[in-house]
């Protein structure tokens, strides 16, 4: 089983708009990374997002590339502080290839909560409009599968990886 964690695109700051809906840099980051994910055909059944409006929009724009069979939905959980527990309870009754789009740190909490156990552990960066796939095996052990950030698909950079100056 392969899940996918979205954190939100970049956003409008409170000053600006205190809904926070997406900057134009939101919008062009998450639909590059959209764009570039229909592509390579990763299958998606359903993409869930957070009461947010940048969520919400960044939900939209991801199901107007993959068109996951099950749609879009609003749901509890997802939260910048809500407990990850939750979400690692549903996912034993989701199917395959369920998107999550949330925030920080609650994706990151989560994210730690099934690779090691631990919610308090930093283990992956997540980067707005960015996309963690992690795959359970048949014994219910999470593991990271990849990730993909607009940086990578834009190609303005390669930080952090090992194959800088390629």
């Amino acid at each position: 089983m392969n899940i996918y964690l979205v954190q939100h695109a970049d956003a409008k700051s409170d000053q600006e708009d205190p809904l926070r809906p997406l900057s134009a840099k939101g919008r062009e980051d998450i639909t590059r990374v959209s764009a570039y994910l229909s592509q390579l055909n990763i299958p998606v059944s359903k993409i869930f997002h957070s009461t947010k409006v940048r969520a919400k929009q960044t939900a939209e724009i991801l199901f107007e590339h993959l068109k996951p069979a099950k749609g879009v939905s609003e749901a509890d959980g997802l939260s910048p502080l809500d407990a990850p527990a939750l979400w690692a309870e549903r996912f034993k009754e989701l199917p395959d290839g369920v998107v999550l789009i949330g925030h920080l740190p609650h994706l990151a909490r989560l994210t730690s909560l099934l690779l090691c156990g631990d919610i308090d552990k930093k283990i992956v960066s997540f980067r707005m409009a960015g996309i963690v796939c992690l795959g359970s095996d048949d014994t219910g052990a999470w593991s990271l599968q990849w990730m993909l950030t607009p940086d990578v698909v834009i190609g303005e950079k390669w930080t952090g990886y090992a194959c800088d100056g390629l």
